[in-house]
């Protein structure tokens, strides 16, 4: 909103001509949803502590979370505000990735919510059914991924044959001034330049899949204070790194990657995202004040789960968010593993239980497993120079 009253106004004065700038709003939008975390959020967190919305906690897990009973939790509206609000002023909603991704997050949070209500509010066991809990985040990833598919990216992309199935398709990148183009059901695949995956009308499935597993795996890592949402500010802004640079012309060519026009305002959105987890770690670093319950976990994995679509890096996703893959396979295999044979193969899952019943304080746990994101991160990026 900004943008749009204010940057006309930059030939009366150079200043306005800042809000042009990516960068220069995405450090605007940072600051306000930390800022309405601070002013919000010690008064969202009264309301829910003196309407005794509180945390349940399982007494089968590790005594020391004994204590955190009654905590009070779905403290994720507190992102979800900090978030939606300084996009709505700092970017420009003329681009569709910028509303792909504010609607999955929306989204993701309102179904999360919905659950939260259920099980601390109303006092169901179960929340919401699991069945519809699904249900929602998969209609969300069939008209994401139809859309994506109807409305390329790039304008001059070639018109898409939905009858195609998979294929392998090969870049030609011996004339660098030429522009590499990326169609609408493709994704690039990490370490390869030249090779983009066509799976056509199962580029669909790719979206799904993408959404529905990386919200439910940043919602199994909430399990310990100041631990997901560390984790998740780091794929965010390594996402939003990744789409400045993909927005702007140069740096894709350079990058020998496919120019996206208007993903570079995902930049805005990652920094009021990255804001919005900084205010809420005040509250939520050990011992914490507020969880932010599956309104704010399946938010921030409908966050990072569609940046990576609309970048068109859902693979790298695996390496952004190794940590998050760790926490979901650990449910899967011990799951699993007990139910062929009986006995765990973890002592208790999700893995960062594990380590707690191993004897590791609850702050070395989170620490060392947001340093292990950062290097993540890192290497993610690097693959841009590495492929």
């Amino acid at each position: 909103m900004l943008y749009w009253l204010l940057y006309p106004f930059r030939e009366s004065s150079a200043f306005f001509n800042l809000f042009g700038y990516i960068t220069f709003r995405a450090a605007g939008a940072t600051l306000t949803a930390m800022l309405i975390s601070f002013l919000f959020g010690g008064r969202i967190i009264g309301y829910l502590r003196s309407h005794q919305i509180g945390q349940e906690v399982r007494t089968d897990g590790p005594a020391s979370h004994l204590k955190k009973q009654g905590t009070p939790t779905m403290g994720g509206l507190i992102i979800l505000v900090s978030v939606l609000v300084p996009v709505l002023l700092w970017g420009r909603l003329n681009s569709t990735a910028l509303i792909v991704v504010l609607v999955s997050t929306v989204w993701m949070g309102l179904i999360g919510l919905l659950d939260d209500y259920l099980k601390v509010v109303r006092h169901s066991s179960k929340g919401l059914i699991g069945r519809y809990k699904l249900a929602g985040q998969v209609v969300l990833g069939i008209v994401l991924g139809i859309w994506l598919i109807l409305s390329p990216p790039q304008p001059g992309a070639e018109k898409v044959d939905l009858s195609i199935i998979p294929s392998v398709r090969t870049v030609d990148l011996d004339n660098e001034a030429q522009e590499i183009t990326i169609r609408s059901t493709e994704t690039t695949v990490p370490f390869f330049k030249s090779i983009r995956l066509d799976l056509g009308i199962f580029y669909v499935l790719l979206v799904i899949l993408v959404l529905t597993g990386t919200s439910n795996a940043v919602n199994l890592t909430d399990g310990l204070d100041g631990l997901a949402t560390g984790i998740s500010m780091i794929s965010i802004l390594t996402f939003g790194a990744l789409a400045y640079f993909l927005g702007h012309a140069n740096f894709a060519q350079y990058l020998q990657f496919s120019h996206l026009p208007g993903v570079g305002e995902i930049f805005v959105f990652a920094g009021s995202a990255v804001g919005a987890c900084l205010g809420f770690l005040w509250y939520n670093s050990n011992p914490a004040e507020v969880f932010m319950g599956d309104t704010g976990s399946l938010a921030l994995g409908g966050a990072i789960g569609s940046m990576a679509v609309v970048t068109r890096n859902e693979l790298l996703l695996v390496l952004v968010g190794g940590i998050f893959v760790a926490e979901a396979l650990s449910v899967i295999i011990q799951v699993g593993y007990f139910k062929k044979t009986g006995k765990r193969v973890f002592r208790m899952a999700p893995i960062h239980h594990h380590f707690e019943l191993l004897g590791w304080p609850e702050g070395k746990i989170v620490v060392r497993f947001w340093i292990i994101a950062v290097i993540l991160a890192l290497l993610a990026l690097s693959t841009f120079k590495i492929r």
